[in-house]
This record gives C-alpha cells, structure tokens and sequence, in this order.
C-alpha cells in the first residue's frame, strides 16, 4: 500500500477531533456566529507535510520518475485549458485532442504506477516488463483515436 493513501473515516476523525473538540473563546458564545478556534492548524500541517516528505523519500526511484510524468501531463494539460481561456478554443478539436491526450496519459502512467509497485499485493505477479508493455500498447491506442479525432 502507498503510504500516501488515506481512508474516507480517518480524514473524518482528523477533521471531527479538530472542529468539535478545540476550544471556544467565550466571546464567540455570547454571538450569533461561532467561529472554530483551531490552534495546532500550522503545527498540524507542518507535521503532515512533514511525515508525507518522510514517507516519500522511502519510494522507489522508478515511482518517483513515474510521479514526474504525471505531473507533468496534468501541467500540460492545465496550460492548455489556459492557454484557451486567454486566446480562446476557435479549432476545438484540437483543445479537446490535447487535454484529453495528456489526461488520458496520466491516467494510464498512474495504472503503471499502480502495477509497478512492489508494496500492491494484487499484482505481485506482474513483471515491470508486462506492466510497461501494458502501457505502452494503452498509450499507442489512445493517441490513435486522438489522431482520428483530430480528423
């Protein structure tokens, strides 16, 4: 398992224990509004970044090279929806080709990713090469319908 990877019960606690359990200043009481007061959020969030920074730096160096292609075709992506914010989506074929074409390679280098992780007991069995090759073959199909899209 990732060590990155949270339940939907323990996100909750985190923020019931923060919200309902910190004190309120007596001032607030007597209003009609009551604001939260929360103390540790800095120090939380220091030790948050803090501990995931830790836990990341035990990550093998090929899910780190992984992590990078992500992120990079999400920025590519984002620029474009920028890019035709600003200039405007006058061949929307061709927006529509590009973003899709680097989420969609996001997507499938995050299934890579998902394979190639020695900690996924689900596929164990799976050899780095088989999952590459896997990649590979999604990402030649996905840029062919992208090409047939284009027109």
């Amino acid at each position: 398992m990732s060590p990155f990877v949270f339940s939907v019960q323990q996100i909750f606690n985190f923020c019931y224990v923060q919200l309902y359990t910190s004190p309120v200043p007596a001032s607030a009481s007597s209003g009609r509004l009551r604001f939260f007061k929360m103390p540790r959020a800095t120090s939380d969030a220091k030790l948050l970044i803090q501990s995931l920074t830790k836990a990341y730096a035990a990550t093998p160096t090929n899910l780190k090279i992984i992590d990078l292609y992500v992120i990079c075709a999400v920025a590519t992506a984002l620029i474009q929806v920028a890019y035709m914010g600003l200039v405007g989506s006058f061949p929307f074929n061709s927006f529509l080709s590009g973003v899709l074409s680097c989420i969609g390679t996001a997507v499938l280098a995050v299934c890579l990713r998902i394979q190639v992780n020695k900690d996924n007991k689900e596929f164990k069995d799976l050899p780095p090469e088989r999952a590459f090759a896997d990649f590979v073959l999604c990402n030649l199909v996905l840029h062919l319908v992208i090409m047939n899209f284009l027109g």
